[in-house]
């Protein structure tokens, strides 16, 4: 079992470390701003929403969503900072062209992303984990040309490596090249995660800031339940981040989070169950069915 020492907590009545989510909804709860605030709840922070889209979601795939208005979406982004005040951002779902360019000037004019003073978590989602398209083609581009060169970090999965660089990552030097691809298109570091890489019994990630490499291996957990888990591990590494933690010590930290979570994945519906960061919650005997 993976051993994760946990983030500070506020004292009761205290306010926590605030971080801010901007992505999609997943109705069937196991990925997007769901996963997202049940990390930050669970590692002691106040999560706060730009909600992108509203997915219509299971266990077994995406079968349909509906976009907020980009001026909505910004909005939202302006309307928590300059109130409520966050520590760090990620974003996941982003949907179009439209919301990217919003969410982009939205946290630039609130001093969100590498040149601010808060830290942005990139999770270029291009695609769900069955395959379901979830970011129109057009607006790679965008994403690319706008909101790359705003982040502290980028976390794409192989997939998504693949869509936004064009190399097919199979082993070691294709990992750095990818690696070094991403990093170009201007973030302030990249990561590869290296869990799609089924031909691996470890699954590694690879953290490059222009200059230097650092990898996070672990075993490959053996389950077939790991919806969500590029969104959790983003989401543990703003937390991290939101805690002042470096980037290798946020990448670290997460790493080993979302591991646990993978160790203690539970069966949903009739596909894929979520990643299960609910093993932080005190185990008691089950109550009695009604």
């Amino acid at each position: 079992m993976t051993d994760v020492p946990l983030l500070p907590t506020a004292a009761p009545g205290s306010t926590p470390v605030r971080v801010l989510t901007i992505a999609g909804s997943d109705s069937g709860g196991g990925a997007g701003i769901q996963a997202d605030l049940r990390t930050f709840a669970l590692l002691g922070l106040h999560g706060c929403v730009a909600v992108t889209a509203v997915t219509v979601q299971n266990s077994l795939g995406v079968s349909g969503f509906q976009e907020i208005t980009p001026d909505v979406v910004a909005a939202q982004i302006d309307s928590v900072v300059s109130d409520i005040g966050v520590g760090a951002t990620k974003s996941g779902m982003l949907a179009s062209a439209p919301i990217i360019a919003a969410v982009a000037d939205a946290c630039a004019d609130v001093g969100i992303g590498r040149d601010g003073a808060t830290p942005f978590v990139l999770d270029p989602v291009c695609a769900s984990m069955h395959g379901d398209p979830l970011l129109a083609g057009e607006a790679l581009e965008e994403l690319r040309a706008t909101l790359f060169p705003l982040a502290t970090i980028v976390t794409p999965n192989l997939d998504e490596v693949r869509l936004i660089t064009g190399i097919e990552v199979v082993d070691e030097s294709t990992q750095r090249d990818a690696a070094r691809a991403l990093h170009d298109l201007g973030p302030q570091w990249a990561l590869v995660k290296g869990g799609h890489l089924r031909s691996s019994d470890q699954s590694p990630d690879l953290l490059f800031d222009g200059a230097e490499f650092h990898e996070f291996t672990h075993a490959r957990i053996d389950t077939g339940h790991d919806h969500g888990a590029g969104d959790t591990l983003a989401a543990a590494t703003a937390s991290a981040l939101a805690h002042g933690r470096s980037v290798p010590e946020a990448v670290a930290f997460a790493k080993r989070w979302v591991t646990r979570g993978l160790e203690a994945a539970y069966p949903l519906g009739a596909g894929h169950g979520p990643v299960n960061p609910l093993w932080r919650v005190r185990i008691t005997p089950e109550a009695p069915a009604r």
